[in-house]
This record gives C-alpha cells, sequence and structure tokens, in this order.
C-alpha cells in the first residue's frame, strides 16, 4: 500500500542474484490475482529471477523495496511470491505538512510489521472510508472511500516462528487489511463501483502494458538463464 504523500519511484528493473530491492509486480500480472499459500519461517523462498533467500532475508528485502517505493506496506504477491507474508511500518507523523519530506523514510519509522500467514477479524465491523487509498501495484491511482473495518486484530507468526496478535484501528488497520487483501488476489479497486475502475480505463491500461513488458523481460532472462546454466 501506499500514502498519497509518499509517491512511489519506479524499482529499477533487473535480475539475477540477491536483490536489494524487488521489481514491483504490477495491475495485470496474474499472480496479483492469485490466493497466496501458507508458509512457515524455515522455508526457503525463491521470488522468480533472483536467487533462493530465507524468510526473514525476503522480509528484510521486501521491507527494503518498500521504501524504495514510499510505501506503507508491501505483500508478497507484489515480487511475483504467491505466499502469506506481509511487511509494514508505521511512521511518524511530521508536524507540518511535506515537512521531512526528503528525508530517508527509515529515520521516520515507528515499528515494522513483518506477519505470516495473518489472519484479520473485525472489531468494529462498522467500515470506515474516510483514508485515501492507492497501491504500489497500480501506481499514480489513489481513491477515496474504500470501506475498511475501523478496529480489527491480526493473528500470525512472526519470523521467530512464534504466535502473535495485535489489534490495530484506524489507517493502521486500513494498512493491514489492504496487504491481507493481497494475499487472496484482491485489490483496494475491487471494493468500489466498477465505474471507478472504468474512470482510470486508459491509466490502467498503460499500467497492464507495462505489466506485460515486465514479464517478457523476465521470460527473457528465465530462458537465457537456462540456456547459460546449459552452456
Amino acid at each position: 500500500m501506499t500514502a498519497p504523500d509518499f509517491p512511489a519511484a519506479p524499482a529499477p528493473l533487473s535480475f539475477g542474484g540477491t536483490p536489494r530491492i524487488y521489481p514491483m509486480r504490477l495491475y495485470g500480472d496474474p499472480v496479483l490475482r492469485r490466493k497466496a499459500r501458507p508458509l512457515s519461517p524455515g522455508d526457503t523462498l525463491q521470488v522468480p529471477g533472483f536467487a533462493p533467500q530465507t524468510v526473514r532475508e525476503v522480509a528484510d528485502t521486501m521491507l527494503e523495496t518498500m521504501f524504495e517505493e514510499r510505501g506503507v506496506g508491501l505483500a508478497a504477491p507484489q515480487i511475483g511470491l504467491p505466499v502469506r507474508l506481509f511487511v509494514a511500518v508505521e511512521y511518524a507523523d511530521d508536524e507540518e505538512e511535506n515537512e521531512g519530506q526528503d528525508k530517508p523514510l527509515r529515520s521516520r519509522v515507528l515499528r515494522e510489521y513483518v506477519m505470516l500467514n495473518p489472519v484479520v477479524k473485525a472489531l468494529d465491523k462498522k467500515k470506515d472510508r474516510s483514508y485515501q487509498e492507492g497501491c504500489l501495484s497500480i501506481p499514480g491511482i489513489y481513491e477515496d472511500g474504500v470501506p475498511r473495518m475501523r478496529r480489527v486484530s491480526v493473528s500470525y507468526t512472526d519470523l521467530g516462528g512464534q504466535p502473535r496478535t495485535l489489534e490495530a484501528e484506524d489507517y493502521l488497520a486500513r494498512v493491514f487489511q489492504h496487504e491481507a487483501d493481497h494475499l487472496d488476489g484482491k485489490l483496494f479497486l475491487d471494493h468500489l463501483p466498477a465505474v471507478v475502475t472504468e474512470d482510470h480505463r486508459r491509466e490502467l491500461l498503460k499500467i497492464q502494458q507495462a505489466s506485460k513488458n515486465f514479464l517478457s523481460h523476465l521470460a527473457h532472462w528465465n530462458s537465457t538463464a537456462h540456456l547459460r546454466e546449459n552452456l
């Protein structure tokens, strides 16, 4: 998830080895519509196009990717990995609008969250529509009125394999719900009337084309990598 005051910057497109950040999967990519599978802290994961990593290494790189994209949350399907994992952060609010926008986002972090197999439950079923919402996989599109539960509890497994439960409300609750949606193949536009998506049709077509280009580049890299392995 991205926030309106943190405009996203495109990640560089490169594959191979251990990445500093991951390329972002964009609207139109089939992985964003798949239901993600559960995982364990001891699993070895392989983001398409990169070397295998531990869950902790993937989570750390996801956080770096999220900071690079100036987001507040990132789910594993958004990097092409259909597992039930997301990261999120709380940032310190600046006293004045736009103050500190040039500072590294890490300097504004109050708390980081890494959640494996999260389950979100309503503590207050009354829906809140008061925040604008955006998504790192749908860059440049923001909408008001996305209905989210105002208060939730989230049960999850941490990186140490321990079960945890926490409560969140207002904006943080929205972030957790947004990221959990990604694990079930849902996007924030799905919660709005179809006319909203239609209003963004031109922008979404451009994003879909960028997604197709990315997948073509990844397929080409995979094929050449296979050839190199057989030399």
